[in-house]
């Protein structure tokens, strides 16, 4: 197992190498000269060849990956063109809010994903499965910003139950520990900061849950139904063994595997994903942060959030493979398979 997971953290260096060439080459290529955008379009040409000298754009391609990527091996993505910040600072101020809606809405899709998908095979054929598989089948439709903003008329415009955006009352923001509101509002005992944050938390997690509890329920129902006609479910009712569990502890369990497979790709996912969900919300993550950055040519930031975000993706790829020999005593990371 100690070499199976050596061996994939080798691999990643690979892949991310590959991201870093794409993005880098894709800002390059594709994007607006920085230079105008920064300087303003009353800038001299004098003033802007001097801007690109500074910031080294007028280097050989080939030598500003070199310059970027040495900066990377030692933690510095750059700096940001308009802030004159450290990229890893801007990231890190913005990025645990990201993870933190990101976290709640699997944690919500996977609940209400397995439950549903679970009942959607037990009763196979009946209300229950039909209903669980129209709601499944509206949430793979129905785009994430359109169900934010139906949340928002629904929740906060008509019954005035939840707010409709930002992630705290400014007045109630919990003393910063983790970076997380939930947690720093519970370990500092500020249980108004952490009501707050809990209700601001719900409609975008809500909006931004609702695609991947849909995949997670047909991935549940289709596992579940497979797991349900092994031999070993009809022998272990055949012994009397009581239903409820015969399905949780020998048909969930079997029948996990590609479930937390959708899983953690989902939440790999749902942390490069939550664009939209952001900008509908007001969130203040790196998702609408990024997409400003974009549309600004701000390099540095961009390659730096997208390396970040792939990172996270392929470690959560090892994770789940990982949790595989956990689930099943039969999967071995043997010499041979590695």
């Amino acid at each position: 197992m100690l070499k199976y997971i050596i061996k994939r953290i080798l691999m990643l260096i690979p892949v991310l190498i590959g991201v870093s060439i794409i993005v880098f080459l894709i800002m390059r290529v594709f994007s607006p000269d920085p230079a105008p955008i920064v300087l303003g379009q009353h800038a001299t040409q004098q003033a802007v060849e001097a801007w690109r000298q500074a910031n080294g754009l007028n280097d050989p391609i080939y030598l500003q990956y070199f310059h970027y990527l040495q900066g990377a091996l030692t933690g510095d993505l750059g700096t940001s063109y308009y802030t004159k910040t450290s990229v890893t600072k801007e990231i890190m101020t913005r990025f645990p809010a990201t993870i933190e809606l990101a976290i709640v809405a699997i944690v919500l899709a996977s609940i209400f994903g397995i439950v549903i998908g679970v009942i959607s095979a037990v009763k196979k054929n009946s209300i229950f499965d039909n209903a669980g598989m129209l709601l499944a089948l509206i949430g793979v439709s129905m785009p994430i910003f359109w169900l934010g903003i139906l949340l928002i008329i629904l929740f906060s415009g008509m019954l005035h139950w939840l707010p409709s955006n930002g992630r705290i009352n400014p007045l109630l923001e919990p003393i910063h520990v983790t970076g997380f509101y939930l947690i720093d509002s519970l370990v500092t005992g500020n249980m108004s900061a952490f009501k707050d944050a809990l209700q601001h938390i719900i409609l975008p997690a809500s909006a931004l849950a609702m695609y991947s509890m849909a995949i997670i329920t047909r991935m549940t129902r289709s596992s579940m139904l497979d797991t349900l006609q092994q031999d070993f479910i009809r022998t272990a009712r055949a012994k009397g063994i009581g239903e409820g569990r015969v399905i949780v502890r020998h048909a969930l369990r079997n029948g996990l595997i590609p479930i937390v497979t959708v899983i953690g790709l989902q939440l790999g996912s749902l942390l490069g994903g939550a664009v939209l969900t952001e900008t509908v919300f007001s969130w203040p993550g790196i998702g609408a942060y990024t997409v400003a950055c974009i549309l600004k040519s701000d390099f540095p930031v961009v390659q730096g959030v997208v390396l970040l975000v792939a990172t996270i993706f392929v470690l959560m790829n090892l994770l789940v493979d990982v949790i595989y020999a956990f689930l099943d005593p039969r999967i071995k990371f043997s010499k041979k398979e590695v």
